[in-house]
């Protein structure tokens, strides 16, 4: 099975390519697919590699959601930054219950490493954290994945903000929009947690942004958050107060917007987006 990368489409964006890839990832034990949006070369070196920033989607997406909808191409363009997009969840493994629900199993990952025997190929986490980075830097000479931030939006809110926190070495920034950032006190985060993880709740903090904010508090860049105040998601499933709170009291500095009238969708999300960009690649391009 083709673990290396192949290139499935390709097309011409403010100068630069989104390009789609195909691989088989041994990680999650299925074909997987992941898009890279490359900026144009402005530079004559010869040796010029682009910073990387990740985006996870959310609930139902897949790699496509964020390249298709966000217009982040245009500042990722001209600030340099490449940016990588991949997939939610494993797909065609055929486990039974996979597709039965939207918020879990199929397109509903939760960027976690699951435990639990039935979901032992759900292993996002390790995947992003791990495999894509290392395919990126074997296959992309173009790339400098030793310059990478991290975002996302509702649960790819929530798989930027833990895998930041927990790899505080490995990524320059994080932002995020609308996150699920307390997802042990929330209907998505219990159902899919007690499902992948078990009922251990102490297992559940590992993969919990509200939690982690009081271990990892060595946050190098201010973490942005922006939140629809019309999102219809926002006092029952993100609870971005809880995080503010968490943030506050370990002394991590946040800056949570609150976008009167704006709900959960990409019309959030491309409103804003340029803001975000521009906030990663300061972080990125700083020498």
């Amino acid at each position: 099975m083709e673990t290396k990368p192949s290139e499935i489409s390709s097309s011409k964006m403010f100068g630069g390519y989104n390009k789609r890839y195909k691989h088989f990832s041994p990680t999650l034990g299925c074909s997987m697919t992941f898009h890279i949006y490359f900026p144009p070369s402005t530079s004559t070196s010869p040796s010029h590699r682009f910073p990387v920033l990740y985006w996870l989607s959310g609930l139902t997406c897949t790699d496509e959601n964020f390249i298709i909808k966000s217009g982040a191409q245009r500042v990722a363009s001209s600030e340099g930054v490449a940016l990588i997009a991949p997939d939610t969840s494993p797909r065609g493994l055929s486990i039974e219950g996979e597709a039965e629900s939207w918020d879990f199993g199929v397109g509903a990952g939760f960027y976690l490493n699951a435990t639990q025997e039935k979901w032992k190929n759900w292993r996002m986490y390790d995947y992003v954290v791990k495999e894509l980075p290392k395919l990126l830097n074997e296959n992309f000479p173009q790339l400098d994945t030793s310059r990478a931030s991290i975002s996302g939006h509702s649960m790819g809110g929530h798989g930027a903000l833990t895998i930041y926190l927990k790899n505080l070495d490995k990524y320059k920034s994080v932002s995020a929009f609308a996150p699920i950032v307390n997802p042990t006190n929330c209907p998505w985060g219990q159902k899919a947690f007690s499902n992948y993880l078990g009922g251990n709740k102490t297992d559940w903090e590992e993969y919990d942004a509200t939690c982690l904010i009081k271990k990892f508090t060595d946050v190098s860049a201010t973490i942005l958050i922006d939140q629809g105040g019309d999102d219809k998601f926002l006092h029952d499933q993100l609870l971005p107060h809880k995080f503010e709170e968490a943030c506050r009291s370990a002394k991590v500095p946040l800056l949570l917007r609150l976008q009167p009238g704006y709900d959960h969708s990409y019309f959030c999300i491309s409103t804003f987006i340029d803001d975000h960009i521009r906030h990663h690649g300061q972080a990125l391009n700083l020498p």
